[in-house]
């Protein structure tokens, strides 16, 4: 077995199977935490659960006023890269068709070209959010190296994706096995670390957004 087959096979399917059950057991233990039930009533004309939920959620894609100054680089940039990780792993002809023969769903591609770009500048946006954790103060106090590791399983599918398609430096089996266990290391991290953020996000802003519509606080 080559290194190329042993990711397309093994590797890869073990990948998905931690990827799922993990994400899986995070969200059932979550949601089925104890918590404390709010017996008060709420305010007078306050939205409902849905409303306040979704309310919740909107208002924190954006910084408040008061500090949109001192972050707004930050959240701009966060927004780059992960817009441009999902162009790139639903654009990208070779993704969809993997995800094709995995759930049968397809969809329409970009040319590579035009995914090639969006992954440099991708890469770029990560490069430019490792120099932030380590060279501002704040960001430089709080990063753990959970933060680290979560960014290193990111950054490297993009880059060795990128040599992959450019044909840099090794053969491209070789590229493509080593981009394909790059990825694979990606899915087994993804819901024991802060990448499950992406999921998990949805469930505190909305929750965030019905405690507060319920107390009657601007958000």
């Amino acid at each position: 077995m080559t290194l190329l087959d042993f990711a397309r096979g093994p590797a890869i399917d073990a990948a998905l199977i931690v990827f799922v059950f993990g994400i899986a057991w995070r969200l059932t233990w979550l949601l089925f935490l104890p918590h404390s039930v709010d017996f008060s009533p709420p305010r007078p004309r306050a939205p409902g659960r849905i409303a306040g939920a979704a309310k919740g959620f909107i208002r924190h894609m954006w910084p408040a006023s008061a500090y949109a100054g001192r972050t707004m680089f930050g959240v701009i940039n966060s927004y780059v890269f992960h817009i441009g990780l999902a162009i790139v792993v639903l654009g990208f002809a070779e993704h969809v068709l993997f995800i094709r023969d995995l759930t049968g769903f397809t969809w329409a591609t970009l040319p590579t070209g035009i995914i090639t770009v969006v992954a440099v500048v991708t890469l770029a946006a990560l490069v430019v959010q490792l120099m932030r954790r380590l060279f501002d103060p704040v960001l430089k106090l709080i990063s753990t190296a959970g933060d680290y590791w979560a960014w290193f399983v990111t950054t490297l599918p993009v880059a060795t994706g990128i040599a992959t398609v450019s044909h840099l430096w090794l053969r491209y089996e070789d590229l493509l096995a080593i981009h394909i266990l790059s990825v694979c290391l990606f899915l087994i991290s993804f819901p024991f670390g802060k990448l499950m953020h992406a999921f998990i996000v949805f469930i505190t802003r909305s929750q965030t957004g019905i405690t507060y519509s319920r107390r009657g606080a601007e958000i």
